[in-house]
């Protein structure tokens, strides 16, 4: 469902948006496609890059209010491996943006209790990227105040093909028997395990689509797409979205409610 908020919301501060929230409702975990950063910086007759470097104040705020709010896991996808097919210069600037995060960030994540993680292939990301990676992946590893799970250089469907040919292994070894393979069984070898499945999905700047993202695990996500640009997707947008969450009926499949005659 596109979000769009309503006039009598939009009229609405920040805290008295923040009031509306009702915290047995809210998601355990979210995960964000965050695009348009691209877009953002064309508008403004900046570089790509500059839109990047902005939608980073958008991750901090998106992880500030997880945290106010209890809201325990936070998935954010951050280059696809499709992206590989974009400039080599922007690749190249991504990843340096993606290392001076990480070595500018991690101080905060460690101090507000975040552990980061990371899905993906990371065996395609440059040397000294994937040494900061490994680096905050391990001077986090102890925190669980919040999970940030961001994705790099990955894709739902080979995240799919990886857990295949993990779970063929184990059955070539005796580890695991065919007839013991179901759909608990083959979720504990996505990347994701040992995280609950996401329940909303954020997508910003208009865009419909899950674009590869999350395929197994977005199965019963309620999805939600919202027309602002990345870097322009802050605490008010996330409040919103938030609030248009807390009205959908979550069946999964099931029936709620009976009308009795």
């Amino acid at each position: 469902m596109a979000h769009q908020p309503s006039s009598n919301l939009d009229r609405l501060s920040e805290s008295e948006l923040t009031a509306k929230l009702e915290l047995d409702l809210l998601p355990k975990h979210v995960a964000v496609i965050m695009d348009g950063n691209g877009r953002w910086a064309e508008l403004r007759g900046l570089p790509r890059i500059a839109g990047h470097r902005e939608g980073i104040n958008s991750v901090r705020e998106m992880i500030t209010l997880c945290l106010e709010l209890g809201i325990r896991a936070l998935t954010i996808y951050a280059f696809s491996q499709e992206n590989w097919n974009r400039p080599t210069h922007e690749i190249s600037a991504l990843m340096g943006l993606l290392e001076h995060y990480l070595s500018t960030e991690r101080a905060s994540l460690i101090e507000q209790g975040v552990r980061f993680r990371t899905i993906g292939r990371h065996d395609l990301l440059p040397q000294s990227a994937q040494h900061w990676v490994r680096t905050t992946e391990k001077e986090t590893a102890h925190l669980d105040k919040m999970i940030l799970t961001v994705a790099l250089s990955y894709g739902g469907r080979a995240e799919i093909v990886d857990a295949v040919k993990a779970l063929i292994g184990d059955v070539q070894t005796g580890t695991i028997q065919p007839n013991q393979i179901d759909e608990t069984t083959f979720k504990k070898y996505l990347s994701t395990h040992p995280l609950p499945d996401p329940d909303l999905l954020i997508r910003t700047s208009g865009e419909t689509r899950i674009s590869n993202f999350l395929l197994w695990q977005l199965a019963y996500t309620e999805l939600c797409f919202s027309p602002t640009l990345w870097p322009d997707f802050r605490r008010r947008e996330f409040l919103l979205a938030l609030i248009e969450y807390q009205k959908r009926e979550r069946r999964f499949g099931r029936v709620l409610s009976t009308v009795s005659s």
